[in-house]
């Protein structure tokens, strides 16, 4: 039941007041508790009431006494207290939309819901949000918002986004903006739909915002090979590529010398399928895109380069595989080298995964999948273990997207399968064994 409370942690303040588990949390300092975020700001306040529902439906009244900032020590039977909102849009480019059946459930939910985009970071394209929501935003100052904004052009973000209403996140982005709401924002950009004058429109449109639109990262569309019945998306080409870097480059120049910020960042795909070198560590001006893969290509280089000039350890030689997907498998190599360079003695390969899975355009290493694992690396020379990134992985636990587990991987190959952080420590420490 949606404010339930599952626990209260000894000796918190709300469990001196005399709050128990059962319970259901209404109200904080007379003001309507609806979910999480409401739980967040009015309850780090300092003393206040807490008014709560027991389960035979009577209400009480606690005085809950904590400091400033204090949490009260309540836990929720839901994490939002209550369900997360679902998509409503029906979006030509949706990744779900083109995985395979037989996946477990969790990843067929498209969730679109705002508390999520401030408490985790994920993106929303705010289509399903009333006016009580994106007044709230204004009157309790929630920032940072991940806003999945793909064009300016209302009648086309319609179109992209299949939901009639998805011009209106227009209008809320700039309402946002009036009222000082930072935004972090993303554009999934569509050959022949969103790119060319298209996404410089709304690039202008974005970039008229600044500050309040923080940073904005544009990304090629990922297409799978389950794409039966689908709109008919075009991939980019390296020609498209390229000329689309230098539109989106050319723009962020431009906002560098009026706003003293570049605010719009290509991804790391786009120099790969361009051909270009990654830009130098000042053009990504502290990663604010990390999460979109923007600049993770440079970081990782950096702090590699950084950890190899630093370390003063010797190598046990111990050998040792490495296996990524296509996009990221040159850079492997190229810290490999770098490492050897200083250490001859470490002893390793890098291996390749092609996505036989969802088909060979996707290639970053996230998204390969247990079996394409083992059915790559099964007979090779792989050492005394392989390294993978954890971003294989579902999130706190040791699982494929195709549900193979790393024991089982690991069993099939004959070697543990350790998974690293995405860090240039985690992978030069790996190296050194």
């Amino acid at each position: 039941m949606k404010n339930r409370i599952s626990a209260v942690r000894p000796h918190a303040p709300a469990y001196r007041a005399g709050i128990r588990p059962g319970d259901r949390l209404i109200a904080i300092g007379g003001k309507e508790i609806h979910d999480i975020l409401d739980y967040m700001y009015y309850g780090y306040e300092d003393d206040a009431i807490f008014t709560v529902e027991h389960p035979d439906g009577t209400s009480e009244d606690f005085e809950v006494k904590k400091d400033f900032g204090q949490d009260a020590g309540l836990d929720f039977e839901e994490y939002l207290m209550d369900k997360a909102r679902s998509c409503a849009n029906n979006c030509i480019f949706c990744f779900v939309d083109q995985l395979p059946e037989g996946m477990r459930d969790t990843l067929y939910f498209k969730d679109d819901d705002v508390r999520l985009s401030f408490l985790t970071g994920s993106y929303i394209t705010l289509t399903n949000m009333g006016e009580r929501e994106i007044q709230r935003i204004i009157d309790l100052k929630i920032s940072p918002i991940n806003v999945s904004i793909h064009t300016m052009n209302k009648a086309l973000r319609c179109m992209m986004l299949g939901n009639k209403n998805a011009g209106k996140g227009v209008d809320i982005v700039r309402r946002l903006a009036e009222n000082n709401i930072e935004m972090n924002c993303q554009i999934v950009c569509c050959p022949e739909i969103n790119d060319g004058d298209e996404l410089l429109y709304t690039m202008r449109e974005l970039g008229a915002l600044y500050p309040s639109v923080n940073s904005c990262s544009v990304i090629p569309v990922g297409l799978t090979k389950f794409r039966d019945g689908l709109y008919p998306l075009k991939p980019f080409t390296k020609e498209h590529a390229a000329e689309t870097l230098a539109l989106v480059e050319k723009f962020g120049d431009e906002c560098i010398e009026k706003c003293g910020s570049r605010i719009f960042y290509p991804s790391d795909e786009f120099y790969l399928k361009a051909g270009r070198d990654m830009p130098e560590e000042d053009f990504y001006e502290g990663y604010p895109q990390l999460e979109n893969g923007v600049g993770l290509i440079r970081l990782m280089m950096t702090e590699f380069q950084e950890a190899v000039d630093y370390c003063e350890d010797k190598p046990k030689g111990t050998p040792f595989s490495m296996a990524t997907g296509c996009a990221s498998s040159f850079m492997l190599r190229e810290l490999l080298k770098i490492a050897k360079t200083k250490w001859p003695e470490i002893n390793g390969r890098v291996y390749e995964i092609k996505n036989d899975f969802f088909g060979h355009s996707i290639d970053v290493a996230g998204l390969i999948t247990g079996r394409d694992l083992i059915n790559q690396l099964k007979g090779k020379e792989l050492g005394e273990r392989v390294y993978i990134t954890n971003r294989m992985l579902k999130d706190g636990e040791e699982i494929f997207l195709d549900d193979i587990t790393l024991s089982e991987a690991s069993e099939a190959l004959g070697v543990p399968i350790v998974p690293l952080a995405g860090s240039g420590d985690a992978v030069l420490s790996a190296m050194m064994d």
